[in-house]
């Protein structure tokens, strides 16, 4: 196990190089920063010189990238146009959008994971067809209207929430996380049935009922936990894209996390908070999957790392 770590480790230093470059080029050709930071007007030729050589933009594309990728080493993500640190806002963003992110896993394990077990075991029933009809239709709806009809009943028609979140707390998330999960919440049902309905017919299953075992043990202990590894894998690779990808919910419920800040990094050219923002992010789906693949041992323990 060891051994696999330490060559999982050395497997994602060229892919965080990789990744990083390949977003560092691409942020840098969406087009001229400076002329975001002089609003409409254009920049004069003497000012747009000096901002260049402020933030170092005078410099050749490589040598950008070389500085940016020694400085994040010391823990320095850089400076926005605005004068701030990356690290700050990472500081401000980060703890918000991760609890929306907790939220909205624990909504695609618990509801996801019995809605899957519940309809496997009763594959052909009404409440199976009844469950997959329903995670059609959200999977057919988008997630920025699903946000604003709940913002708009619950929050501004019966008053039970708040329509915009205020502090970031987890009782404030608990509608922008369903919103965020709904779509990976319906494909982690259909997923968890598939793989319940398959495993359901495997000779080990039909072993432990001839054992005599309690109905509760075969489905928990032999059945689920066996059925549990592309499940697994699609939440775990899942965890990222949550992260990255609540601009939608983040902007709807006017939460100040990882997607506002992309947005407005984005909005105003500020190469320096996008690249940075989506260098954790890199990180973050690097260690999901390292973690996924060692969890598949604990799930399934004829799984042995070289």
């Amino acid at each position: 196990m060891g051994r696999y770590v330490a060559r999982r480790l050395l497997q994602m230093v060229p892919v965080f190089i990789g990744s990083t470059l390949l977003i560092f080029l691409m942020v840098n050709v969406m087009g001229d920063p400076v002329a975001g930071l002089c609003g409409e007007r254009a920049c004069d030729p003497a000012t747009a010189a000096q901002l260049k050589r402020e933030f170092g933009l005078d410099k050749p594309l490589w040598q950008q990238y070389a500085t940016y990728m020694g400085n994040l080493f010391t823990g320095d993500f850089g400076t926005a146009f605005n004068g701030q640190k990356v690290t700050e806002l990472m500081g401000t963003a980060f703890p918000v959008t991760i609890r929306l992110t907790i939220v909205a896993i624990l909504f695609e394990i618990l509801i996801g994971v019995s809605l899957g077990v519940l309809t496997g075991m009763r594959r052909g029933r009404p409440v199976d067809t009844g469950v997959l009809l329903a995670t059609l239709v959200v999977i057919s709806v988008p997630t920025f209207v699903a946000g604003l009809l709940l913002q708009l009943l619950l929050g501004i028609k019966w008053q039970w929430i708040s329509p915009s979140v205020r502090y970031g707390s987890y009782d404030e998330l608990i509608v922008p996380g369903l919103v965020l999960a709904s779509v990976s919440l319906a494909y982690v049902t259909r997923l968890t049935r598939t793989s319940i309905a398959e495993n359901k017919r495997a000779d080990y299953v039909r072993t432990a009922i001839a054992k005599g075992l309690p109905r509760r043990r075969v489905v928990v202990r032999h059945l689920l936990r066996n059925s549990l590894i592309p499940v697994v894998t699609f939440i775990g690779a899942d965890v990222g894209a949550l992260m990255g990808g609540a601009i939608v919910t983040e902007r709807i419920f006017n939460i100040h996390g990882v997607g506002f800040q992309l947005y407005q990094g984005i909005l105003r050219q500020n190469t320096q908070t996008v690249v940075g923002f989506v260098t954790v992010l890199v990180l973050v789906f690097l260690v999901a999957n390292l973690l996924v693949d060692l969890l598949y041992a604990v799930l399934d323990p004829r799984i042995r790392y070289a």
